[in-house]
């Protein structure tokens, strides 16, 4: 054997040493994914946070992924996806579940973002984060929330919720912040008042065809509280919930969605067999204030 040869031998050995085991997958579960009726046919409209439901497509590359009653949804992207909201701890095992269910594996996922901070809809962001590596999107008031997973302080359900799995924020929006792939500009409304944090999204969504729909995931906005909250002790807070309808009701949306399907009628849109259509943002923002004009006659009679 020639020197050269020896020496090319030993090169490989020592390469073969060095070399990182080869990685295979995990495979991914098998794949589903109903029509909106199906999934309908399988919820109610006002329906158990954890209960699982399979995946549907809403619209071009936008998906829901979340159980019965806590949406979440995914914008696909083939270089990455973007997640909003998680569920509970317990129904992030569903999300996870159901992005996988689509053919998408969890690193694929880039970017977690939230609607408003409270366990049932941000309570499976750790768990979410640690299964797919993705940053971490959050409101500057909602950052303290999601670091160490207890209420913000001027939240009106402050006290009422139990502690739940903190997580790193990565990247803080405001306003009119953007978070990207190439097949969405995902755009933050902030829209304050069920929680200090809250935000609503819109993007656009196409379909293959050239058929293009913005849609609008509003944020619940309910103006609920503890017993011993009173909106109307709170002026600034106040003003910047009416600042946040104004901001939703201006905003164009063909599909509307919501955190909790049932404050969009989700269900029952789902069961026509398309999302299209149904209430304006400027009919559910109208609807959230007289809900807030009605409690603060209650706090003020």
């Amino acid at each position: 054997m020639s020197a050269r040869t020896i020496s090319l031998a030993a090169a490989a050995l020592v390469l073969t040493n060095c070399a990182p085991p080869i990685q295979i997958p995990d495979p991914l579960p098998p794949q589903e994914q109903v029509t909106p009726q199906q999934w309908a046919a399988s919820c109610s409209e006002w329906d158990d946070w954890d209960k699982p439901a399979p995946p549907y497509r809403i619209h071009g590359s936008t998906y829901y992924v979340g159980t019965c009653g806590i949406s979440a949804i995914l914008i696909a992207g083939d270089a990455g996806h973007i997640l909003i909201d998680s569920g509970t701890e317990a129904g992030a095992e569903v999300v996870m579940d159901n992005v996988q269910k689509l053919g998408f594996r969890l690193n694929e996922i880039a970017s977690i973002l939230h609607s408003h901070e409270h366990f049932d809809h941000v309570g499976g962001h750790a768990k979410l984060r640690q299964a797919s590596g993705a940053h971490v999107v959050a409101s500057r008031e909602a950052v303290d929330v999601l670091r160490t997973g207890e209420d913000h302080p001027q939240d009106p359900q402050f006290g009422l919720h139990e502690p739940m799995a903190p997580v790193q924020v990565d990247v803080i929006v405001g306003n009119g912040g953007t978070v990207q792939t190439e097949t969405a500009t995902v755009t933050a409304i902030s829209t304050p008042g069920h929680s200090p944090g809250a935000l609503s999204w819109t993007w656009q969504s196409c379909e293959a065809s050239g058929d293009c729909r913005q849609i609008v995931y509003a944020d619940s906005l309910s103006p609920i509280s503890s017993d011993d909250y009173r909106f109307s002790d709170h002026p600034a807070y106040l003003g910047a919930f009416r600042e946040g309808l104004d901001r939703l009701a201006t905003t164009p949306c063909d599909i509307l969605l919501t955190p909790h399907p049932s404050a969009s009628e989700m269900v029952r849109r789902a069961a026509s067999g398309s999302l299209v259509g149904g209430p304006s943002c400027a009919d559910y923002a109208a609807s959230i204030g007289t809900r807030l004009d009605e409690r603060l006659a209650k706090e003020n009679p």
